[in-house]
């Protein structure tokens, strides 16, 4: 059984609101009907038998989730602003996609009870329902999907047991530092990480060239990835940075090979250093052979232009590739347009391997999710290799690397 706590009226100004979003939390809490079965009457010479029925068996336990996510009900009255029916979209988004996969629990044997509540989006809302009886008492807790959010939920409930799911934020865990948390979404020092781990191995530079911007955004990234191929390399390959300023590299020319591949390195993400940096290394990379390595933003921005990305063979870290032409991938495309009549957004897909891998868990332990550390999963959007640190919680740490070529961004392998 399915249900839901407050059911979202009409969305003002979308469509697809107003017809999902009531439709589909309404239909969450239909009761099952079951057929009734008549026992045939038996002759009367019959009924002297006694006849001893097997045991039935004991139905499966019924594991109790509670979801919060800033539906943004408030808003309907007084209107959405174009923030706030974003967020309310990828409520919705995320929790169609982990209904549609306790649905497909639930056709296995399994059962489930879905409490959703409104964190409205609000910092103290999301504090407050980690007082409310009946989160508190749920086998497990999705959400909230915002930092800070999450912050406040979590330092209620600092002694529970209870895992508690980040779902969608990549943040560094230290700063929930909660013990029963699960940050699903890889942050960005396993990316760094990860991207270090790939230079060591496959390419094994003896310099790798750090272009800084000068903001201090740019530790966030560099700091892990330094540690790491410090680590890896014993000390070995020196990793030169510099602040680039109007784009201008002629200081590092006579550090570069004119034969072997010149590691690039470029954990910026802002868009005027990047647009003015990375033409003046495709300009150098004319007379120098270049592979460049960038922050995994870079694949949702449209200013980097695909040519240049290719030339310079760039290389960036990516948990959001979703194989179109896989069977399990097709299945769930023809079952969730079925039951929603819409394409699935990102956040549904995210939605969907997170409820079928903490729903099985769930289901699989009579209502308890344990042992992470022992069940990957291989999902439509990504994989989950889970790691535990004290203090902070589990870690999904799984980061494809991918690279440009024929114009687009594709996996290494």
């Amino acid at each position: 059984m399915i249900s839901v706590r407050s059911r979202p009226p009409q969305l003002s100004g979308n469509k697809r609101l107003i017809f999902l979003g009531i439709a589909i939390l309404v239909a969450a809490c239909s009761p099952k009907v079951r057929p009734v079965v008549v026992a045939p009457v038996k002759p009367e010479s019959e009924k002297s038998v006694v006849k001893v029925e097997p045991p039935k068996p004991a139905p499966p336990k019924q594991s109790t989730i509670a979801m919060l996510l800033p539906f943004e009900l408030d808003h309907l009255s007084s209107g959405y602003t174009d923030a706030t029916l974003k967020q309310a979209n990828i409520a919705l988004d995320y929790y169609q996609g982990f209904k549609l996969a306790l649905d497909s629990l639930t056709a296995l044997g399994y059962n489930y009870k879905l409490q959703v509540y409104d964190t409205k989006g609000l910092t103290s809302q999301a504090h407050a329902f980690a007082y409310n009886p009946q989160v508190r008492a749920s086998d497990l807790i999705v959400g909230p999907i915002f930092p800070d959010d999450l912050k406040a939920f979590t330092s209620v409930l600092v002694g529970a047991r209870k895992l508690i799911i980040s779902p969608l934020s990549p943040a560094a865990p230290a700063t929930i530092a909660n013990q029963n948390l699960v940050t699903v979404i890889p942050p960005l020092e396993y990316h760094a990480s990860v991207t270090a781990k790939y230079i060591h191995t496959r390419l094994n530079p003896q310099k790798i060239f750090v272009l800084k911007s000068g903001y201090s955004e740019d530790n966030d990234y560099i700091v892990p990835f330094k540690n790491t191929i410090d680590s890896l390399s014993k000390g070995r390959t020196q990793v030169v940075q510099t602040v680039i300023v109007r784009g201008k590299l002629t200081a590092l020319v006579p550090q570069l090979s004119a034969i072997s591949p010149n590691i690039f390195l470029i954990s910026s993400t802002n868009q005027a250093f990047l647009t003015v940096t990375m033409h003046s290394l495709d300009s150098l990379a004319r007379k120098y052979p270049v592979i460049l390595f960038g922050h995994p933003s870079w694949e949702k921005f449209s200013f980097l232009h695909a040519d240049i990305l290719q030339r310079l063979r760039t290389h960036i870290t990516s948990t959001d590739q979703v194989d179109y032409k896989a069977a399990a991938t097709i299945d769930f495309l023809r079952s969730y347009r079925k039951a929603y009549h819409i394409e699935p957004s990102e956040y549904a897909i995210k939605g969907f391997d997170e409820g079928l891998y903490f729903g099985k868990l769930l289901g699989a332990n009579k209502g308890e999710v344990k042992n992470l550390t022992d069940n990957d999963f291989t999902g439509l959007h990504n994989n989950f290799h889970f790691i535990k640190k004290p203090g902070v919680g589990y870690i999904n740490t799984h980061v494809n690397m991918m690279d440009y070529r024929y114009y687009e961004l594709r996996k290494v392998e």
